[in-house]
């Protein structure tokens, strides 16, 4: 009863967290120069934004199953590809884009009987394309630096840097890791979970081509989804440079790791500030945000339709007895 009241008390907080910030947003902001920005668009430019989301999103799933198949996961790909979309819908309403994650991880371990290499290749995924993130802003904004004015920023980027590098050294350090988990030695169980976790990430070590082509997937992506956000303000009628978009892009990405629902209100609170720094008017960036955000919802259903298709056939209950494969090989 208590954790079902937490869960539940979550969920308002993280609503209305996200209720809040819109509120405030279109205090300031006139929604009907929001909505007519959205509605003279071009619709041709954002079939074509949205067509470029839906690739960034298979990158991201490239870089996992890329992941997984270092760990020497044993895994079928239509179940790697199913719980991936599953995750997407359920960031739609969980708590940022981690819950999703877990999610994902919580379906596929329980599918595949390997809990801590798959959670071992969720934070993997997590920090490689934390780092691309970091290299994107910072190459990106070195270059256009003059462009944008604002030399505040760096600020930002070297923060994300810092947390990418401390969480590098802490996953991959077996004596500050296990340092760290003194803190739950009362909960062995917990204890021993995670050095169980700390020992399946350290056998990306002797696999540095994986890792590197996996930093480069995530760079690639964040360029590519920068490019949807350019597209999609050029269907709104603001021809502006892609690369501020490239500088712009990974900083919302970075905020919307905030608790919200599906990082709604703070996402479109990043945009706004960051577009309105290069003229582009507060409706017309929250606009944008906002269509990116149903973009979001769209890829998501195809999640959301393929977990009640699963459910419904009993295959997220039924694991067929050769559920583990042959171990792929690095």
């Amino acid at each position: 009863m208590k954790e079902k009241f937490k869960a539940v008390w979550s969920f308002f907080l993280r609503f209305g967290l996200s209720a809040a910030l819109l509120t405030w947003l279109f205090s300031r902001i006139d929604y009907k120069h929001t909505w007519a920005a959205v509605k003279g668009a071009d619709k041709s430019y954002l079939l074509a934004a949205f067509a470029v989301f839906f690739v960034t999103n298979m990158m991201i799933l490239g870089r996992w199953m890329i992941l997984m198949k270092a760990l020497r996961l044993q895994f079928k790909d239509l179940s790697g590809v199913r719980w991936f979309f599953i995750g997407l819908f359920c960031n739609l309403f969980l708590p940022t884009s981690v819950g999703g994650d877990v999610i994902k991880a919580l379906g596929l371990a329980k599918e595949t009987g390997y809990r801590p290499k798959v959670f071992a290749s969720i934070v993997l995924d997590r920090l490689t394309g934390f780092t691309a993130i970091v290299l994107v802003a910072f190459v990106s904004f070195f270059f256009g630096r003059q462009m944008i004015g604002d030399s505040s920023l760096i600020i930002a980027i070297v923060c994300m840097a810092g947390v990418s590098l401390g969480l590098a050294v802490v996953l991959f350090s077996h004596r500050i890791f296990s340092w760290a988990c003194k803190a739950f030695k009362t909960w062995p169980r917990i204890k021993e979970g995670l050095m169980s976790l700390h020992y399946d990430i350290v056998l990306m070590r002797g696999k540095q081509k994986q890792f590197v082509a996996t930093v480069g997937i995530s760079a690639l992506a964040q360029i590519v989804l920068a490019y949807d956000f350019y597209l999609t303000a050029q269907g709104m009628h603001q021809h502006i440079s892609f690369v501020y978009f490239i500088i712009f892009s990974p900083l919302v990405c970075v905020v919307t790791s905030l608790p919200s629902i599906g990082g709604l209100g703070v996402r479109e609170i990043g945009w706004v500030y960051l577009l309105s720094k290069v003229g582009v008017p507060q409706g017309v960036a929250l606009g944008l945000s906002l269509i990116n955000f149903a973009f979001m919802i769209l890829v998501g259903l195809v999640g959301g339709i393929w977990y009640v298709a699963s459910f419904s056939t009993g295959r997220l209950q039924h694991y067929p007895s050769d559920a583990r494969l042959k171990p792929w090989h690095a």
